[in-house]
C-alpha cells in the first residue's frame, strides 16, 4: 500500500503517466522549457516563492498548462493559457512569431508585443495583426482567409457543440457538487437564508440586543454566535482560522514575553554588529552626504568643494566597476560598493542641484547686485562663480552675472531717474502753486549773507521749502552721478568687464574636476562685443537722464508715485535697511498737485530751478550740481568703449556738459537780475559795524556780487572737475557767449542796484500802525513800534530814516564807498575770475556812479542852496546894507550871520550823518555862496568907501570862518568878487580903503572871537584857529587893498 502511495506520488511530481521507460519516449515540452531556465531565474524563483500566500492556488491553477500544448509561464512563474506560438487564422503560415521575426518586428523580448499577435491572448489586435501580418495581402488572398477562418470557427463550434451535448450530464452534476461542497465549507450546511419574520427584524434584532435581553442571535451569517460556522471558510471567521487565532496570539505574546529579550538581544547584537562592520567598510561613502550637508549649513565652500570632489571620484569608480564587470557575477564587496555608491551619489547629487539653483538665485538676484554695506563683502560674487565653476555647471556663471548685472544696474537708473524726477517735480509744484516772496523775504536772504559766508551757512539764504527741492536736486544728481551712487556701479561694472575680457580676473577662478570649467574661463567674441555695448548703452541712459533733467521741461505726467513701489535696491524700503517712503509724496490720487500756473517767470521753463529761487541759493546749488555733471562726464568718457570706441558718444557726453552749463547760466541770469531788482530792500538804514559813515548795504552788495561771481566761475569752467584725467577734452572752456551774457549780467545788475539805493534815498516814508511803511511800490526801511520817529541807534548816532536829506547823505557816502572800493574790487574780481578786462565796462560804471553821485548830491544841497541865494540876496538887496556916511562899519550885516547859521545846520547834520563827506559838502555850499555873493554883488552899480568896507568885512568873515572848507574854486570866486568891487568904485576909495584896513583887522579879529563859540564846528579839527586876517588864493587880500 505504501508503495503505491509513493509511486502516485512520484507520477504526481513529474507529472508522468507511467513509470515504465518505454512509455517515456519524448520528455514534456514545458520541462524542457523549464531546464532551459537560466540559473539566475532559478535564484529569482527561489528568492519569490513566498511572494503570494494565495501561491499554492496559483500552482493548481497553473497545472492546466499541461493540457494546453505549447502554453508558456509568465514572469511570476505561474502558467497562462496563451501559447508561445501558433498557426496564421488566415491560414498563410503555420508560425506567426517566425513569420513576424523574418518581417522585421521585435517579438523575442516584449511579450506583451508578441501578446497581440496571437489569437489566443486576450490581447490580439486584429488590426495590428492585419497591418504587419498582412500588409502586403490583396483583397482576394484576405477573402481566402476570412474562408479559411470562417471554416476554422465553424469546426470548433461544432466540437464545443458535441463536447456539450455529450457531457451536459456530466457537468450537471459537477455543479449541483460543487455547490454542495461550497455550501458545506461555508455554511456548514445550514440555509444561508434566514428566516424573516418581518421587515425590520434585523433593526428589531439589533435593537433587542442593545436592550438586554441576552437572547443570542440565531442567524447563520454571525460566526460569533453559531459555534458551527467558527470553522467555517467565510471572510467573518477569516477564512476557518477564526477558532485557533486568540490561542495562537496567546501563544505568541507569551513566548515573546518569555523568550523575545533573549532572542531580540542576540539577534540586535548580530544586527549591529553586521552594521559597524559594514559602516566601518564603507565609512566614507555614509559620511560623504552628511558631511556635503554639514558644509553646506555652515556655508563651507572649501570643505563642500572637497567632499563633492571625493563623492565623484567614488561615483566615478563604482561606474568603472560595473563596466569592468561587463555581465559577470560580482561579489557581495563589488555590489555593496556599487549600491552604497548610487545611494551615496543620489542623495549628494539631490544636495548640490538645490544648492546650484539656491546660488544661480542668489547670483542673479537684485538683493546681491545692490552695492554692499560696510560690514560686507564686496566680491559675493566672485565667491558664488568660482563656487559654481568648482561645483561644475553647464551655464557660464560669469556671463550670467555679467547679463543680470547689466540688466539690474539698466533697470536702476530707469526707475532712480523716473522717480527722482516725479518727486522733484511735485515738490517744484508745490513751491511755484505758493503766494510769490515779498521783496522783505528775500532781502533778508541777501541781507544774511552779508553777516556770514556762504560756506558757512548754506541754508540762511534761502527759504526752508526752496533749500530743500536744491538738496533734492543735488541728492538726485550725487545719486546719479557721484562714484558712490550709479555711476559709480557702471564704472566698476565696466572695470570688471575689462577684467574679465583681458583674462586677468579668471586667473584667481578654479577650473573646477578635472577642468571641466575651464571653458566658462573665456568670453566669446559676441559675448565681449555685447558687453561693450551694454556699457556704452548705461552710459547713454545716464546721460540722457541728466540732459532731460537740464534741457528738458518740467514733467508733466507724476502718476508714478500712485503705482506700487518697485522693491529693488534704488528704491525706498529695499532690504529692510532703507527708510520707507517720505510722507511728502504719499499724494492723494483725487487731489494731485495743479501744474505750475503761468506768471510768465524765468524758472517756469526750468525742471531744475525751485519756484521763488533767489541767485544766491541758485549759485551754490547749481556750482555743486555742475562739478558733478563735469566728473561724471570725464567719469563716462573714460571707459574704453565710449573713449576710444565710440567718437559719436564722446561728443554726446561734451554736449551734455555745455548744455547743462548754458541753461544754469541763463537760469542764474534771470535770477540775478532779479535780485539785483530787490537789492535797494536790503537797505535797513542801519550802520556798518566797521565803518559808522556808511550803511550796510555796501557790505551786503559786495558780499552778493562777490558770491555770485566766485559761483558763476565755478559754473562756467567747473574747476573742481578738472583734477580728473582728460577733463581738458570734455570740461571744455565757456563759449564767448556765455561769458559775454555774464559780463552783460553783471554790468545790469550793477546799474539796477546803484538806481534802486537812489530810489532808496530820494523815496519818501510815511508812518502807518507805529511801523514805518512806504507807499504801494515801496517797501519797509526801518520797523520800530516803540519809536516816534523812524530812527535807529548805532554806536550811540541815531539815524533818522525818515528824513530824506539823512537818507541822501547816508546814500552818498555808500555811494562814495562803492565808487572807491566795492566796485573796484568787484571788478578786479571779475576780471580775474574770467580772464578778461572790463575796460569799457569800468569807465562806464564810473561815469554811471559820477552822475549818480552828482545828482544825489545836487539833490542833498539844493535846499541849502537856495535857503543861501535868499538869504545874501535880500541881505546885500538891502537898502540898508551900506552903512551911512561918514560911518565906518563895526558889524558884519545879519544876512552873514544866518547864512552860516544855516550851513552850521548842514554841518551838524552832515557831520553826525556821514562824517566823510562834511568838507566835500560844506566846500560845495562856500562855492555856491561865494557865488551868490558875487552875484549879488553885481546887482549894485557903485560901492563908496563905506559900502566897500562893508562888502569886503562880510566876504573876508564868511571866509576867514569857513576857512576850512576854502576850495580853489571858492578862492577864484572870492577874487572874483574883490575884483568885481574893486571894479565898482573910484580911486579915492581905493586910497582911502587902504588907512582902513587896520581898524578893519581889528573890527574882523574881534567879530571873530565873539562867534567864535557858535562857528566852532568850522574849525580845523585839533589846530587852533590863526589871528591872521588872510584868504588863501584869493586875488587880493585886506592889507593889499
Amino acid at each position: 500500500m505504501a508503495d503505491i502511495e509513493r509511486q502516485r506520488a512520484v507520477l504526481d511530481f513529474y507529472q508522468i503517466s507511467s513509470l515504465k521507460p518505454e512509455t517515456l519516449v519524448q520528455w514534456p515540452t514545458e520541462k524542457d522549457r523549464d531546464s532551459d531556465a537560466s540559473e539566475d531565474e532559478s535564484v529569482k524563483k527561489k528568492a519569490n516563492r513566498r511572494k503570494s500566500r494565495y501561491q499554492a492556488l496559483e500552482r493548481a491553477v497553473s497545472t492546466r498548462s499541461s493540457f494546453v500544448p505549447g502554453s508558456e509561464t509568465s514572469g511570476s512563474g505561474v502558467a497562462n493559457l496563451v501559447q508561445r506560438d501558433e498557426p496564421d487564422p488566415l491560414g498563410s503560415t503555420d508560425s506567426v512569431v517566425r513569420t513576424l521575426k523574418q518581417l522585421g518586428v521585435p517579438l523575442q523580448d516584449d511579450l506583451k508585443l508578441r501578446n497581440r499577435f496571437l489569437l489566443s491572448s486576450t490581447t490580439f489586435s486584429p488590426a495590428l495583426f492585419l497591418s504587419q501580418m498582412h500588409a502586403t495581402a490583396d483583397t482576394q488572398s484576405l477573402l481566402s482567409g476570412l474562408d479559411i477562418l470562417s471554416r476554422s470557427i465553424d469546426q470548433k463550434s461544432a466540437s464545443l457543440k458535441v463536447l456539450v451535448e455529450s457531457n451536459f450530464e456530466r457537468f450537471v452534476r459537477a455543479k449541483a457538487t460543487i455547490d454542495n461542497v461550497y455550501k458545506e465549507m461555508r455554511y456548514r450546511g445550514v440555509d444561508p437564508t434566514p428566516p424573516r419574520a418581518r421587515a425590520h427584524s434585523r433593526h428589531a434584532s439589533r435593537n433587542s440586543f442593545r436592550s438586554g435581553s441576552g437572547a443570542p442571535m440565531t442567524s447563520p451569517l454571525n460566526p460569533a454566535t453559531d459555534p458551527r460556522k467558527k470553522n467555517a471558510l467565510a471572510k467573518e471567521s477569516e477564512y476557518g482560522i477564526l477558532g485557533i487565532k486568540a490561542p495562537l496570539l496567546d501563544v505568541s505574546a507569551k513566548a515573546e514575553e518569555v523568550w523575545g529579550p533573549a532572542l531580540g538581544g542576540r539577534e540586535k547584537e548580530e544586527h549591529l554588529k553586521t552594521v559597524a562592520s559594514s559602516l566601518d567598510s564603507y565609512k566614507e561613502y555614509v559620511e560623504i552626504s552628511a558631511a556635503i550637508a554639514d558644509s553646506i549649513k555652515r556655508n563651507d565652500h572649501e570643505s563642500l568643494v572637497e567632499e563633492y570632489t571625493k563623492a565623484r571620484r567614488f561615483a566615478e569608480q563604482a561606474k568603472q566597476l560595473a563596466q569592468e564587470l561587463e555581465g559577470s557575477q560580482p561579489d557581495e564587496d563589488q555590489v555593496y560598493r556599487i549600491v552604497l555608491a548610487a545611494r551615496m551619489w543620489h542623495d549628494v547629487e539631490e544636495q548640490i542641484s538645490n544648492l546650484k539653483r539656491d546660488i544661480w538665485r542668489s547670483l542673479v538676484s537684485p538683493y546681491n547686485m545692490a552695492k554692499p554695506d560696510s560690514g560686507k563683502s564686496g566680491d559675493q560674487h566672485m565667491e558664488l562663480i568660482t563656487l559654481l565653476l568648482e561645483l561644475g555647471v553647464e551655464d557660464n556663471p560669469i556671463w550670467v552675472w555679467l547679463l543680470s548685472r547689466y540688466d539690474y544696474l539698466k533697470s536702476k537708473i530707469q526707475s532712480t531717474t523716473e522717480r527722482s524726477k516725479v518727486e522733484i517735480e511735485i515738490l517744484r509744484r508745490r513751491l511755484a502753486n505758493s503766494e510769490k516772496p515779498s521783496p522783505q523775504t528775500i532781502a533778508s536772504h541777501m541781507r544774511t549773507l552779508g553777516r556770514q559766508s556762504l560756506e558757512s551757512k548754506t541754508k540762511t539764504f534761502d527759504s526752508p521749502d526752496i533749500a530743500e527741492l536744491w538738496e533734492l536736486n543735488v541728492a538726485y544728481m550725487s545719486n546719479l552721478l557721484s562714484s558712490q551712487g550709479i555711476l559709480g556701479e557702471v564704472l566698476e561694472f565696466w572695470q570688471t568687464v575689462q577684467g574679465f575680457i583681458e583674462g586677468k580676473t579668471q586667473r584667481s577662478l578654479p577650473v573646477g574636476y578635472r577642468g571641466e570649467s575651464k571653458e566658462h574661463h573665456r568670453l566669446s567674441q559676441q559675448g565681449t562685443v555685447d558687453l561693450q555695448k551694454g556699457a556704452v548703452e548705461l552710459v547713454s541712459l545716464i546721460r540722457e537722464s541728466v540732459l532731460m533733467f537740464f534741457a528738458g521741461p518740467p514733467p508733466e505726467d507724476i502718476s508714478l508715485l500712485f503705482s506700487p513701489m518697485p522693491q529693488t535696491p534704488s528704491t525706498p524700503g529695499y532690504g529692510g535697511n532703507l527708510t520707507p517712503r517720505d510722507p511728502r509724496f504719499n499724494l492723494d490720487p483725487n487731489n494731485i498737485p495743479p501744474p505750475s500756473p503761468r506768471r510768465g517767470e524765468a524758472w517756469e521753463k526750468f525742471a531744475f530751478w525751485p519756484p521763488w529761487s533767489n541767485s544766491l541759493s541758485g549759485v551754490h546749488y547749481l556750482a555743486r550740481m555742475l562739478v558733478l555733471v563735469g566728473a561724471a562726464a570725464c567719469d563716462m568718457a573714460s571707459i574704453e568703449p565710449v573713449g576710444q570706441g565710440d567718437a559719436a558718444e564722446v561728443e554726446r557726453v561734451k554736449t551734455l556738459v555745455g548744455v547743462a552749463r548754458e541753461r544754469c547760466v541763463t537760469a542764474l541770469c534771470a535770477a540775478w537780475n532779479r535780485d539785483a531788482e530787490n537789492i535797494k530792500y536790503v537797505e535797513d538804514w542801519n550802520r556798518s559795524p566797521d565803518r559808522k559813515e556808511v550803511t550796510k548795504m555796501p557790505a551786503s552788495f559786495k558780499a552778493f556780487e562777490g558770491a555770485l561771481l566766485a559761483g558763476m566761475q565755478n559754473i562756467l569752467y567747473i574747476s573742481e572737475a578738472m583734477d580728473k584725467p582728460g577733463a581738458g577734452e570734455i570740461v571744455l572752456p565757456p563759449p564767448p557767449k556765455l561769458l559775454q551774457m555774464v559780463r552783460s549780467q553783471y554790468v545790469t545788475t550793477l546799474y539796477k542796484a546803484l538806481s534802486g539805493m537812489v530810489e532808496n534815498a530820494e523815496r519818501p516814508v510815511k508812518k502807518a500802525d507805529d511801523e514805518w511803511t512806504v507807499d504801494v511800490d515801496g517797501y519797509v526801511l526801518v520797523s520800530s513800534a516803540a519809536a516816534p520817529r523812524a530812527s535807529t541807534a548805532v554806536g550811540g548816532s541815531t539815524i533818522d530814516a525818515g528824513d530824506r536829506n539823512v537818507r541822501m547823505l547816508l546814500t552818498l557816502s555808500n555811494l562814495s564807498a562803492l565808487r572807491t572800493e566795492i566796485v573796484p574790487d568787484l571788478n578786479t574780481q571779475f576780471e580775474n575770475a574770467f580772464s578778461v578786462k572790463l575796460t569799457d565796462e569800468t569807465k562806464t560804471i564810473r561815469d554811471v556812479l559820477s552822475q549818480i553821485d552828482a545828482r544825489l548830491f545836487q539833490s542833498y544841497t539844493r535846499p541849502a542852496i537856495e535857503t543861501l541865494k535868499r538869504i545874501i540876496r535880500a541881505g546885500v538887496s538891502d537898502p540898508n546894507w551900506a552903512p551911512s556916511s561918514p560911518a565906518r562899519p563895526k558889524e558884519v550885516r545879519p544876512y552873514v550871520y544866518e547864512a552860516l547859521l544855516s550851513l552850521v545846520l548842514v554841518h551838524t547834520q552832515v557831520s553826525t550823518t556821514a562824517a566823510t563827506l562834511t568838507s566835500q559838502v560844506l566846500s560845495y555850499l562856500l562855492e555856491q555862496a561865494s557865488k551868490e555873493l558875487l552875484e549879488a554883488f553885481k546887482s549894485r552899480q557903485r560901492y563908496n568907501l563905506e559900502a566897500l568896507m562893508q562888502a569886503t568885512l562880510d566876504v573876508e568873515f564868511v571866509a576867514q570862518t569857513l576857512s576850512h572848507y576854502t576850495t580853489d574854486q571858492a578862492s577864484e570866486l572870492q577874487s572874483q568878487i574883490y575884483q568885481e568891487l574893486d571894479g565898482r568904485t573910484d580911486n579915492e576909495a581905493r586910497a582911502r580903503l587902504q588907512g582902513e584896513l587896520p581898524e578893519m583887522r581889528a573890527v574882523l579879529k574881534r567879530l571873530r572871537e565873539a562867534s567864535k563859540s557858535e562857528f566852532a564846528c568850522f574849525r580845523k579839527p585839533k589846530r587852533p584857529v590863526g589871528n591872521g586876517l588872510e584868504r588863501r588864493e584869493t586875488g587880493r587880500s585886506v592889507g593889499s587893498l
